[in-house]
């Protein structure tokens, strides 16, 4: 009790948070230099789908060979899930295109995620009820089961903040480098290519600009090459990919495939389009960039300036008084 009474001291506090800072702030400097090639990795995870697409198609073209099932080994989280039947109680699906969105499709991932949306809310109201109750020993317990209560439901909203902090993050890194990806996409079908051999060329050569959005590219040829229903393989990028630009090519590329119209014509359009919805984006942020301005400038700019304009006459005025 007594280790914990220093801890929460506010001098030890503060020295602990300095602690905290100054360790993130290394880390942030030095990961970068530890990062390996996270195109390979992201990749390799590709050809991995691409291995079972390939073996589900085998399958299904086989007659006698058995029904494919993806077996995993059980974890603890799997025999959570199981036991507790968080399948159905989380919607495994929607959660399911959620990690996707965010680039985890490992079925270990998805059990992952849904045992900590039963394990969070518990860990972070038990946390929460000792710690409000080692800051605040007189409360009442209804105080303290209300902060308990706060914290299940904080622990219930963080694992779903989490992945959509990364969903945000990889949508970023392919909206920026969607324009070019498209760009290269409609040089590489009016120079003769099919739609498969495009998407590889601009995978391999949007990973410099964006990891996620060449990963997205490649896991799109291999459904190409190994689905039945190639409006499916468009399809899937639309929901794994939930971008207006992205879900406009994807029903480009149906259509195309539905009814034989010139792939390069839609293509082009839509990089025009793309294109002006850019530049439409850049003049709206900037003509918002003045009002955004106002108040760090009143802030921090007028002060300064008040000061260096008063200061020689206070100066002088002080003088002034000094003297006899």
């Amino acid at each position: 009790m007594d280790f914990l009474l220093q801890l929460l001291n506010v001098e030890n506090l503060i020295l602990i948070l300095v602690g905290l800072a100054s360790f993130a702030t290394v880390i942030t400097v030095v990961a970068p230099y530890f990062e390996g090639d996270r195109l390979k990795g992201r990749l390799q995870l590709v050809n991995g789908e691409r291995e079972k697409l390939k073996s589900a198609q085998r399958a299904a073209l086989s007659a006698d060979a058995p029904r494919l099932r993806e077996k995993s080994k059980r974890t603890l989280y799997g025999s959570l899930v199981e036991a507790l039947n968080l399948r159905k109680i989380f919607a495994a699906d929607a959660s399911r295109d959620l990690l996707r969105a965010a680039g985890f499709r490992k079925e270990n991932q998805l059990m992952t995620y849904l045992a900590m949306r039963a394990i969070t809310p518990l860990l972070v109201g038990v946390m929460a009820f000792v710690y409000f109750n080692a800051l605040f020993a007189d409360k009442p317990m209804g105080a303290k089961l209300l902060a308990a209560g706060v914290g299940m439901v904080i622990g219930y909203m963080l694992p779903g903040i989490i992945v959509k902090n990364y969903m945000t993050k990889r949508m970023q890194s392919i909206k920026r480098a969607w324009s070019d990806a498209l760009d290269l996409l409609l040089i590489c079908v009016e120079a003769g290519m099919a739609l498969e051999p495009a998407m590889a060329r601009v995978a391999k050569e949007i990973g410099s600009a964006s990891v996620p959005l060449a990963e997205e590219l490649a896991l799109t040829v291999a459904e190409l090459s190994y689905l039945q229903d190639r409006r499916k393989a468009l399809d899937n990028l639309g929901k794994r990919v939930p971008l207006d630009t992205v879900k406009a090519v994807v029903t480009s590329l149906v259509q195309a495939e539905r009814y034989g119209t010139p792939l390069g014509t839609a293509l082009r359009a839509l990089a025009q389009e793309n294109r002006d919805a850019r530049m439409a984006e850049a003049e709206r942020k900037a003509a918002a960039l003045g009002p955004k301005l106002t108040v760090p400038m009143m802030v921090f700019f007028m002060p300064v300036i008040f000061i260096v304009l008063l200061t020689p006459s206070v100066i002088k005025v002080m003088e002034a008084m000094a003297k006899p």
